[in-house]
C-alpha cells in the first residue's frame, strides 16, 4: 500500500523478503512431497575462497536458507593460498557427486584465482549461478536454463508486485556478467528496450532520466540520487554496503547498510522501490534455491512444475 510523505506519495516499497519466505514454503512443500520418490534430498555446494568478510556472511545466509526449506550443503571454505587447479580438482569431485545438483563459486575470488575458469569447469546442468557460458548462450538466445540468482530475483520481484516490463523503457546501471549483463538480457526477453550505463558513460543523469525501470548494480554506495530518477520511475537497488555511521576522534563506532541509491531521496519521486536491506538480497538466495530445486527435479526425474518461478 502506498503511504503518503510531507511531499506526496511515497514508493511502493518491493519487499523481497516477504515473497523470498513465499517461494521458500513452496519449495519446501516441492521436496517434502517429492522426498519418496527421489530417494535423497537436493543437494547444494558453495565454494567459498579466501577470508572475504561480506562473502561469509552470505554463503553463512544461503546455507541457513538451505536448512529450513530441507537442502543439503555441501558447501566448502578453502582458506589461504590455493590454486586454480587445486580448486578445479575440488569441482570435478562436486560435479562427479550424485548427492549434489547445484555448484555456486562464491564471487568474487581472491586475487591469483581465475575466476573465468573456475566457472567453466562447474558442469552446466550443475550451475547453480547459471554463469557457466553455455547456459549464458542459452539465455542470449531464450533457451531454457538456469539463470542468475540476482538478476531472476529482480525479475521476479517485478512480476509479483504486477510492475509490466514490456514496451517500457529500463536502464541497467553496470555491466557485470554476475548482474548487468543478464540483467539486460532478461529484460530485453521480457520486451523492454533495455540501455546499459557503465563507468564510461557520459550524461549518466540525462539517460537514468528516461529511464521507467532503473535497475542500480554499480557497486558505489548511494551513487543514485534524485537528480537522477524519472517521477513515478521503478527503481530497483541491488548493491549492499557496509558504511561507517558515526565517528568520534577518529573511530568509526557504528555501521549502517545502505545501496547504490539514495534512497529517502528516492522515495518520494519513484513509483515503487526496493529496500537495502530486504529488497534484492533475499531474492537472490531464493532464485538459487529455485534453481537447486530445478536441478534436482531434473537429475532425479521428478515431474513438478516450477515453470511460473523460472524465466
Amino acid at each position: 500500500m502506498l503511504g503518503l510523505t510531507l511531499g506526496g506519495l511515497m514508493a511502493k516499497k518491493l519487499d523481497g523478503k516477504k515473497l523470498a519466505k513465499e517461494i521458500e514454503h513452496r519449495l519446501k512443500d516441492v521436496i517434502s512431497s517429492n522426498l519418496h520418490v527421489a530417494g535423497r534430498s537436493p543437494g547444494l555446494a558453495v565454494l567459498r575462497i579466501g577470508n572475504d568478510p561480506a562473502s561469509g556472511v552470505y554463503v553463512s545466509n544461503k546455507e541457513k536458507a538451505c536448512s529450513r526449506i530441507g537442502v543439503k550443503s555441501f558447501g566448502s571454505h578453502i582458506e589461504g593460498e590455493t590454486s586454480t587447479e587445486g580448486l578445479s580438482k575440488i569441482i570435478h569431485e562436486l560435479n562427479n557427486n550424485e548427492n549434489v545438483d547445484g555448484i555456486l563459486l562464491q564471487l568474487p575470488v581472491p586475487l591469483g584465482v581465475d575466476e573465468t575458469a573456475l566457472l567453466e569447469v562447474i558442469s552446466p546442468n550443475k550451475d547453480a549461478d547459471g554463469l557457466h557460458t553455455l547456459n549464458l548462450g542459452r539465455l542470449l538466445k531464450g533457451e531454457s536454463g538456469p539463470r542468475s540468482c540476482t538478476p531472476a530475483g529482480v525479475m521476479a520481484l517485478l512480476k509479483n508486485n504486477q510492475i509490466q516490463v514490456e514496451g517500457k523503457k529500463a536502464v541497467v546501471i553496470g555491466r557485470s556478467i554476475l548482474v548487468g549483463k543478464p540483467m539486460a538480457l532478461m529484460l530485453q526477453e521480457a520486451n523492454a528496450t533495455v540501455t546499459i550505463a557503465h563507468s564510461k558513460t557520459r550524461n549518466l543523469v540525462e539517460l537514468t532520466k528516461e529511464a521507467e525501470i532503473l535497475i542500480v548494480a554499480a557497486g558505489k554506495p548511494q551513487m543514485i540520487g534524485c537528480e537522477h530518477i524519472r517521477p513515478d520511475a521503478v527503481v530497483v537497488d541491488v548493491g549492499i554496503h557496509r558504511v561507517p555511521s558515526k565517528e568520534s576522534d577518529g573511530h568509526t563506532i557504528s555501521y549502517n547498510l545502505c545501496g547504490d541509491v539514495r534512497f529517502q531521496e528516492v522515495e518520494s519521486i519513484a513509483s515503487a522501490i526496493t529496500p537495502v536491506p530486504g529488497g534484492v538480497g533475499p531474492m537472490t538466495v531464493a532464485m538459487l534455491l529455485v534453481n537447486t530445486v530445478s536441478m534436482w527435479r531434473d537429475h532425479c526425474g521428478l515431474s513438478f512444475n516450477l515453470r511460473d518461478m523460472l524465466l
